[in-house]
């Protein structure tokens, strides 16, 4: 049992030594860092500007919309590309799979940029 023990030996030392240098860091900064809180340094920013609504209010629906948007695209191409470069490296019927795996994924995310256009999110006021 300590020969199996034994070999995550180096994982421990390894957690020791992240956690010694972590800790040192943070005592580093809480002992150097220049802390001179002020009125202005502690309020609450947003945007430019105080606060002045409740942070529990609603949101207008289209910050939704424009956020499904943003999925939609940033899925499209983090998927797109993997599969454009290693498609040709497939063999014929695999190829064949991939293309209309990728036209079905494809299909789905236009039926997901249709209803983001007939609820509006691309007309902007």
């Amino acid at each position: 049992m300590a020969a199996f023990l034994l070999q995550y030996l180096p994982i421990v030392i390894m957690l020791g030594i992240a956690g010694v240098i972590a800790l040192a860091l943070m005592g580093a900064a809480w002992l150097f860092a220049p802390s001179r809180p002020d009125p202005e340094k502690i309020s609450a920013y947003e945007c430019g500007f105080n606060a002045f609504d409740d942070a529990r209010m609603k949101f207008d629906v289209r910050f939704y919309l424009v956020s499904i948007l943003f999925i939609i695209f940033d899925l499209e191409v983090a998927f797109l590309f993997p599969w454009a470069v290693t498609l040709m490296k497939l063999p014929h019927e695999g190829q064949v799979f991939a293309f209309w795996s990728m036209m079905g994924f494809l299909g789905i995310l236009t039926v997901g940029f249709i209803y983001e256009w007939k609820k509006g999110a691309l007309e902007w006021e």
